[in-house]
């Protein structure tokens, strides 16, 4: 079993450098993007918002794999406790809620330019994104109910 540990833990660790190598490399390749833009003699505000919306989901990435890292890598799988997870659970989908919804944002800004009948999809996205942080509320709140009487019934 020890070795199984192991070897998951490596392998997570794999998945998570890769994931950080990819997402400097959107970053790094979104600024010399929009370096270019800048330089180009039209008008580069829809480039610029590419970039932007590629370095929103580059960060999102990374922090993806700092997750991997720290919870599948350097601690221990059998001291996870309900409120941990609960902790990390939030986390993540407040990175997929915030990514989502400035995607949402760059794409408004994007197809507001060109046609106005297409804002209805990254409207989605935006409503989406709210409908997500509510979601993670209701959670939050009924799990914290159920750890509070979990630890009345051991205590």
């Amino acid at each position: 079993m020890k070795l199984f540990t192991l070897l998951a833990s490596f392998m997570y660790l794999i998945a998570a450098v890769s994931l950080v190598v990819l997402s400097l490399s959107i970053m790094v390749w979104s600024v010399y993007d929009a370096m270019l833009a800048i330089k180009g003699i039209s008008s580069p505000v829809n480039k610029l918002l590419e970039s932007v919306g590629a370095i929103i989901i580059s960060i999102a990435v990374l922090d993806v794999a700092k997750y991997l890292v720290e919870e599948e890598v350097l601690k221990s799988k059998e001291l996870r406790s309900p409120s941990e997870a609960r902790r990390m659970i939030t986390k993540i989908f407040v990175i997929i809620s915030i990514a989502v919804g400035m995607e949402g944002l760059v794409y408004i800004f994007k197809t507001g330019n060109q046609d106005v009948t297409l804002l209805i999809y990254p409207a989605i996205l935006i409503v989406l994104s709210s409908l997500t942080i509510v979601c993670l509320g209701i959670f939050q709140k009924m799990s914290v109910a159920v750890e509070e009487i979990d630890t009345k019934e051991k205590g």
